[in-house]
């Protein structure tokens, strides 16, 4: 019996963690990654994979890390291999790494050069919050700590599930997700924030877009009335940019209060904290749908 539940959860999970058997997962790209024993030697290429090793329980097996690596603390002490310009492959190679974590949009040609050197490359893309909790379970996997991994996995999970239980109950909001204002960039409906929105029980109004982060003009967000208009910034300080929503009286974001603003640091990263930053834009949309009861009783 024990035996079958092992091969369920690693059909489940995309990984192969039964007793004996090397360690293997398939990352975002579909590409399996077979190792001949747990990695011992990590180098994360991206700051989201840093945090999702760390999770995983494999915080100690990193030797390398991409600028910036600001999260968990303990990332500041190891070494920077490259930052979003460019890696330093020399460095990455000195390391000599029996494992890299990379994101597909960083610099994959140079991602292929290491490829080519022999050195396995898991890619991590999250594109909804369970592929968060699926990548530290597979990185746990990999690193050979699938019980620390499968724990912070499940306390992902229950949190976000407890997020979505809270904000089932009401009318879903028309959402305007803002990054930048000039020029005026928001997300699209295959971006993780767009997850975070539906799961807070709101509706992305350019959610039709595929682009991750496409260019909209203000009267496309004027035609698309949101009922609310969240800015996403560093430490969830508020831009003066969100304000000069305000002019347009009629918007109903405007009308009912409803300007908000989240930390983009815990949001716009697809690691264990986005769950936090998840929970900082439920809560507005709940502020949200109070202020509409106030105005529409």
């Amino acid at each position: 019996m024990k035996s079958l539940v092992t091969l369920a959860l690693a059909l489940w999970t995309g990984c192969c963690a039964a007793a004996g058997s090397a360690p293997a997962a398939t990352d975002a790209n579909g590409d399996r990654i077979e190792l001949a024993a747990p990695a011992r030697r990590i180098v994360s290429l991206a700051p989201h994979a840093t945090e999702l090793v760390f999770a995983a329980g494999a915080g100690e097996k990193l030797v390398g890390v991409l600028s910036p690596a600001d999260w968990p603390p303990q990332a500041a002490r190891l070494p920077r291999v490259g930052d979003a310009n460019a890696l330093d492959l020399e460095r990455i190679v000195a390391l000599a790494p029996d494992l890299a974590v990379a994101w597909p949009y960083l610099a994959p040609a140079q991602i292929e050069r290491l490829r080519a050197l022999g050195i396995p490359i898991y890619v991590t893309d999250p594109h909804t919050p369970e592929a968060i909790a699926a990548d530290i379970e597979k990185l746990g996997a990999l690193a050979g700590t699938p019980e620390v991994a499968r724990e912070a996995a499940t306390a992902f999970r229950t949190r976000l599930a407890a997020l979505g239980a809270g904000a089932r109950d009401g009318p879903r909001l028309p959402v305007f997700y803002e990054i930048w204002n000039q020029p005026l960039y928001t997300i699209g409906g295959g971006h993780l924030i767009s997850s975070a929105i539906e799961l807070c029980g709101g509706e992305n109004v350019f959610a039709r877009l595929r682009l991750p982060a496409p260019q909209v003009s203000v009267e496309s967000v004027l035609a698309a009335e949101p009922t609310a208009i969240v800015a996403g910034t560093d430490n969830a300080l508020r831009p003066a940019w969100l304000d000069e929503w305000s002019r347009w009286r009629r918007l109903p974001a405007v009308e009912y209060g409803n300007l908000f603003v989240v930390d983009a640091n815990l949001l716009h990263r697809a690691s264990p904290r986005f769950v936090d930053g998840a929970a900082q834009l439920c809560a507005a949309l709940a502020q949200a749908r109070a202020n509409l009861r106030r105005h529409r009783p």
